[in-house]
C-alpha cells in the first residue's frame, strides 16, 4: 500500500473513531485489520497518517510505556514496565486461536527480527498479551509463541491473567478493550523505545520490512 493510500485509510479510521479487528472464527487467509485505541481512562488517543520519520504509523502523541503485571508462560509474575524498561519493546494484544491477524503479526515480527542486526535483535523484547485469558493458559501461550521465536536470540513473552487485569493492561497501553470473548481486539502493534515511549505503531498495512526499519530507527534515536 502506498503512503498516500495508507494516509487516507488512517484518516478515515480517525474520522470513524475507535475500531477493533475481528479475527475469523475458522481457519483462513491472513486478513487486513483496522486499528484503534483508547488511552488509559482518558479520552480516545489518536493516530496520525504515516510521516517521513517512520515506515509505520506515526503516533500524534507518544504513548507512555504502560504499567501492568500479569503472568508469563512460565507461570511467573511479569511486571511489564520493569522488565522492559529502556529496551526496544513490541507489544501486541491478541489470542492464540486467532486464525489470521495474530499469527500474521507474530510472523511479521519474527521475520523483522531475523532481518535486524543481531546485536539489536538481542535487545528487543516482544510481548504478546492474550485477550482470551479463559483459553490461553501459560502453557498454551508458551507453545504458541515457540512457533515464532524458536530460532531468535530473545524469547517472546506471553502474558495472561484475570480478565480484570487483562482489561487494565489494554487500557494502560492505550488500546481498546477487546470484545466478543477477546476475538474482537485491536490490531495495533506498539513499538516502545529507550525513552519508554511509543512514537510509532504498526497495523495490517505494514510489512516485516517496515517493522525492521523502524526498530533500527528507534534504536538509533535512543
Amino acid at each position: 500500500m502506498t503512503a498516500p493510500a495508507r494516509g487516507r485509510t488512517t484518516a478515515l479510521l480517525l474520522a470513524a473513531g475507535l475500531a477493533l479487528s475481528a479475527c475469523g472464527s475458522d481457519g483462513g487467509d491472513q486478513a487486513a485489520a483496522a486499528e484503534g485505541h483508547d488511552h488509559s481512562d482518558g479520552p480516545v488517543a489518536s493516530l496520525e497518517g504515516p510521516g517521513d520519520e517512520y515506515a509505520g504509523i506515526d503516533l500524534r502523541d507518544p504513548f507512555q510505556r504502560p504499567t501492568f503485571t500479569l503472568t508469563d508462560q512460565s507461570g511467573a509474575a511479569y511486571d511489564f514496565a520493569t522488565a522492559t524498561a529502556g529496551r526496544p519493546t513490541l507489544l501486541f494484544f491478541g489470542y492464540t486461536n486467532c486464525p489470521d491477524v495474530c499469527p500474521s503479526t507474530m510472523a511479521d515480527v519474527a521475520l523483522a527480527l531475523r532481518d535486524t542486526d543481531p546485536e539489536l535483535a538481542q535487545q528487543v523484547q516482544v510481548v504478546f498479551v492474550t485477550t482470551d485469558p479463559a483459553a490461553d493458559s501459560p502453557p498454551v501461550l508458551g507453545e504458541y509463541l515457540d512457533r515464532f521465536d524458536a530460532d531468535l536470540p530473545t524469547q517472546f513473552i506471553g502474558l495472561t491473567g484475570e480478565q480484570e487485569a487483562i482489561d487494565q493492561a489494554q487500557l494502560s497501553a492505550g488500546v481498546p478493550l477487546a470484545e466478543d470473548a477477546g476475538r474482537l481486539h485491536s490490531s495495533l502493534l506498539l513499538l516502545y523505545g529507550a525513552d519508554d515511549e511509543a512514537h510509532v505503531a504498526f497495523d495490517a498495512g505494514n510489512t516485516a520490512r517496515d517493522i525492521a526499519g523502524d526498530l533500527a530507527a528507534v534504536a538509533d534515536a535512543g
